[in-house]
């Protein structure tokens, strides 16, 4: 690709045959062979690798990215993606034996088999157009899937490049790929899919589950949420600022995962604003304007919803608040709150509005926080290790960094997504796999064993006792309090506290 191609709309007319296309295609079984699915995914590689170059143009057009974080948090984490998924498919791909079979059961062999779902629909998001597009595809190609993928309008650029590796690099047949807006992507979910992903808000994605559970077609939401970051009086904070701080420059903000909003305990909120000033002046020595490391907000649209949040604000501007809605310049903007009705907490700003809420103890920032969005997708909690297990153990999120920010997300193996109204589903590593693959239950009961299930068949007088006697029986009585026997209880009493420190000679 020697530059970026033209962004042009599909026509709505093809969707529907488009769709039956890439279905046909899966009922055909040609995507179910492993090697023709490394294959795909080897030539989808060096269609990331090949054009490093023009897609780092295209996301600069887009959304202003910084190379760097292209290469880091976009193609190079497709690309690493790939490869985690060649070197470990075979493992994945094979049959795997269910756990603590009965022994009357293991005369059927019984296994669990890993099937490509089917036809599956792609939707994208712009603030990481290739990332949410391509890293899900991995994981459809990886289960043996045919997929439709359907970019977003507002990165057309990027979109564009996309469509040409796509088209260039992979089996047409197989995969494709729609460009267009709200008409495409309508017409899209008028079609039969045997799973549908989707990366975005959650007024869309609420659309997406209503459509799809008109054909009772499963799906995986990614969705954003009002994530909470708490600073408490026992955090460092110096890191607590730095880390924070990167995570809302990052993108210019539009990141699904970083903190909306920061409890700080009163008691230190003085040396954590400093601090903030002190890290966004070593980023940027130049200051956040001239930088070439900080990215544009995407369009005007998203750029006056930004603007609207901060002239709606009643908290009191700490650093920055300068923006050029004709550059989509927008500067990180601390703001100190006082009330969790601010315009600057109550919605996701998916933009650099930092604001801080000052509390008084960990009991009131864990109250707010689960009053404030109970299922976020994110959880950023600073302080000492009692202070963060509470916080662990007494919020729930789609993930959880401690003493970071959205640490957990830059971990290839672990699952990424959201829970409650964060989003349903997850992927990264082998969870992008598990996500386009069904496990089907499998049994294969040999001719031998006829006289051992005789049992189950008519008539069936005289064999409940047979029945019985393979039933399991409880180690518990009906207050639920364990029944140990003469064996539990000999061992409970030598490893009691008192006993064994009595024996150790304590």
């Amino acid at each position: 690709m020697d530059a970026i191609p033209q962004f042009e709309h599909t026509p709505l007319e093809g969707i529907p045959e488009l769709a039956r296309d890439a279905r046909r295609t899966f009922l055909s079984h040609k995507t179910r062979p492993i090697e023709y699915r490394l294959v795909q995914l080897r030539k989808l590689y060096w269609g990331l690798k090949d054009n490093e170059g023009i897609l780092a143009e295209a996301l600069k057009k887009d959304i202003g990215k910084p190379p760097y974080e292209t290469q880091l948090m976009e193609v190079g984490m497709c690309e690493n993606d790939i490869l985690y998924a060649c070197k470990n498919l075979d493992k994945w791909t094979k049959d795997q034996k269910p756990e603590d079979v009965p022994l009357i059961h293991m005369s059927f062999r019984p296994r669990i088999r890993k099937d490509p779902l089917g036809c599956v629909l792609i939707i994208g998001t712009y603030n990481f157009p290739i990332q949410l597009c391509i890293m899900p595809l991995i994981g459809a190609i990886a289960a043996g899937c045919t997929a439709v993928l359907k970019p977003s309008e507002s990165a057309p650029h990027t979109a564009a490049c996309m469509e040409h590796i796509i088209k260039t690099y992979l089996d047409q047949d197989a995969y494709k790929i729609v460009q267009g807006a709200v008409a495409e992507a309508s017409s899209l979910l008028d079609q039969k899919w045997d799973k549908i992903f989707y990366t975005g808000g959650d007024k869309v994605g609420r659309i997406v589950a209503k459509r799809a559970a008109e054909t009772l077609t499963p799906y995986v939401l990614e969705l954003g949420g009002i994530n909470p970051a708490i600073v408490t009086r026992h955090a460092d904070p110096h890191l607590a600022a730095r880390r924070l701080l990167w995570a809302k420059l990052v993108n210019a903000g539009q990141v699904c995962v970083s903190q909306n909003y920061v409890l700080v305990d009163r008691e230190i909120l003085p040396l954590f604003v400093a601090e903030l000033e002190r890290a966004l002046k070593e980023f940027h020595p130049d200051g956040v304007r001239k930088s070439k490391d900080y990215g544009r907000i995407i369009d005007a649209r998203q750029f006056q919803r930004l603007k609207h949040m901060l002239d709606e604000t009643r908290g009191r501007i700490l650093l920055g608040g300068t923006m050029d809605e004709e550059d989509l310049f927008f500067e990180p903007t601390v703001v100190q709150v006082e009330d969790v009705k601010d315009s600057l907490i109550v919605e996701e700003s998916f933009g650099p509005l930092i604001p801080l809420l000052p509390i008084d103890g960990l009991d009131e920032a864990i109250r707010l926080a689960n009053e404030i969005h109970d299922t976020p997708l994110g959880v950023y909690a600073f302080g000492s290790k009692a202070e963060t297990t509470r916080i662990l153990n007494e919020t729930r999120s789609g993930g959880i960094s401690i003493n970071d920010a959205f640490a957990h997300v830059s971990v290839p193996t672990l699952p990424f997504g959201g829970v409650g109204a964060s989003g349903q589903g997850a992927y990264h590593g082998r969870e992008s796999f598990e996500a386009f693959t069904h496990r089907r239950a499998v049994a294969s009961t040999p001719s031998w064993v006829e006289k051992l299930i005789a049992v189950r068949y008519p008539p069936y007088a005289g064999k409940l006792k047979q029945v019985e006697l393979l039933s399991g029986k409880p180690n518990f009585d009906r207050d639920g309090r364990v029944r140990l026997g003469v064996l539990g209880w000999v061992k409970h009493v030598l490893l009691s506290r008192n006993l064994l420190f009595t024996v150790l000679g304590e």
